[in-house]
């Protein structure tokens, strides 16, 4: 659906990566610009240490199928000169260095848009290109600290948590691909160019809605719950006969389905647990009440069973469980594709299904410099100037 649509990425490691994957799942044409020397960081990041050691590591598979690899040494005056030729070329240029970065090699927005005016420029960082904390350092963990992420993860005992993935970076990534759509359809409409300045704080920070709602309209700061769902009980993680199951009976209906189901119809005209508001207080009571019935089955009976009745309900699965269920194969998530010299990989594909449109398949992430030659061979770059780049350190 993005067939024809250019990108330069000039990101590393997540948060750029994850959004121009995107893009390039889409069908546009994603040109990764790496560093000669080892490329993005993420080539030697993984579990795996020979993968990392020939720059093919996990981090970098999972987050650059479909696209291309282009080396270039932007600290040059001849890889700066390409560079610009490239950007005449491309619809979307995608950055995720500090702010002070690109300016510094003469590179900025500022330049290239007198350029190109009709260059959508997309700068992913932490902090965003203004701002007190601007030219400071962020990592994931950094964000998740700020942004209040980690305070309100866990319990008393376990407080403050992080998430078990990088949440902050991902979300950022899927902050930038949706603001590089939307200024392309802006584009589309005024022949515009667009500056796209994303942080990472600014986009976790919205997902914490309802949690800081009621903060800042209820004045009521977040109690750690743990596996409990602060809207509604019993809504949370719950012991079953032989293990855990979640169940959130978030609607009245669904509380008196789940008593009858569990069979203690008395539940539902006990004082403590006959509204919402009311469970919610005496979440501390009930769920011993519950799991002493929960008890007597397994997680797979009542997962069954509650779900009959339009409990809403579900196993807590292993990660390797979870990639391997039925609805997620059904789905065709997980898609395999081949990469010369290490063999089939699993990768996710989009997300999302279009019915008008082809799902093709990913393509294999490229090892470094893979397309230096082809892409640079369209701006009439030939084998004897490419050797002379290649010695002179640009490629």
């Amino acid at each position: 659906m993005l067939e024809g649509v250019r990108v330069l990425d000039l990101t590393n490691v997540l948060a750029g990566p994850f959004a121009t994957l995107h893009l390039a799942l889409l069908g546009a044409d994603v040109v990764k610009i790496e560093n000669p020397r080892d490329g993005d960081l993420a080539r030697k990041l993984g579990i795996v240490p020979e993968l990392n050691a020939r720059l093919m590591g996990t981090s970098f598979l999972a987050q650059n199928a479909s696209k291309k690899s282009v080396t270039l040494n932007l600290k040059t005056e001849r890889g700066k000169d390409i560079f610009r030729r490239l950007v005449s070329t491309a619809d979307v240029l995608v950055e995720n260095f500090r702010p002070d970065v690109m300016p510094r090699l003469g590179l900025g927005y500022d330049t290239l848009h007198a350029e190109h005016p009709h260059l959508v420029y997309c700068a992913i960082s932490g902090f965003g290109q203004s701002g007190p904390d601007a030219l400071k350092p962020a990592y994931d963990q950094i964000i998740q600290g700020l942004s209040g992420v980690m305070a309100i993860n866990g319990d008393e005992r376990t407080s403050p948590l992080r998430c078990g993935f990088p949440v902050c970076d991902t979300v950022g990534g899927l902050t930038a691909a949706f603001a590089i759509m939307t200024a392309l359809y802006h584009r589309q409409r005024t022949g515009e160019g667009q500056f796209v300045d994303v942080a990472m704080l600014d986009a976790i920070m919205p997902m914490l809605g309802w949690v800081a709602a009621n903060l800042l309209i209820g004045g009521a700061p977040p109690v750690l719950l743990g596996n409990d769902n602060f809207t509604a009980a019993p809504s949370g993680t719950f012991r079953t006969g032989d293990g855990h199951i979640n169940i959130a009976a978030n609607k009245q209906e669904q509380w008196e389905a789940l008593c009858d189901a569990l069979e203690v119809p008395d539940l539902v005209h006990d004082p403590r647990f006959a509204k919402r508001d009311d469970r919610k207080a005496n979440r501390a009571a009930l769920t011993p009440l519950l799991e002493a019935r929960l008890a007597a089955r397994t997680t797979e009976a009542w997962v069954c069973l509650l779900n009959q009745r339009d409990v809403p309900s579900g196993a807590i699965l292993s990660l390797e469980s979870a990639l391997r269920q039925p609805q997620v194969r059904h789905r065709r998530l997980l898609r395999e594709v081949a990469v010369d010299g290490i063999g089939p990989i699993t990768v996710f594909g989009l997300a999302p299904r279009f019915r008008d449109a082809a799902d093709p398949a990913p393509a294999a992430p490229p090892t470094l410099g893979a397309d230096t030659a082809a892409v640079l061979g369209e701006l009439g770059i030939g084998d004897d100037d490419l050797a002379a780049l290649r010695a002179e350190g640009v490629v």
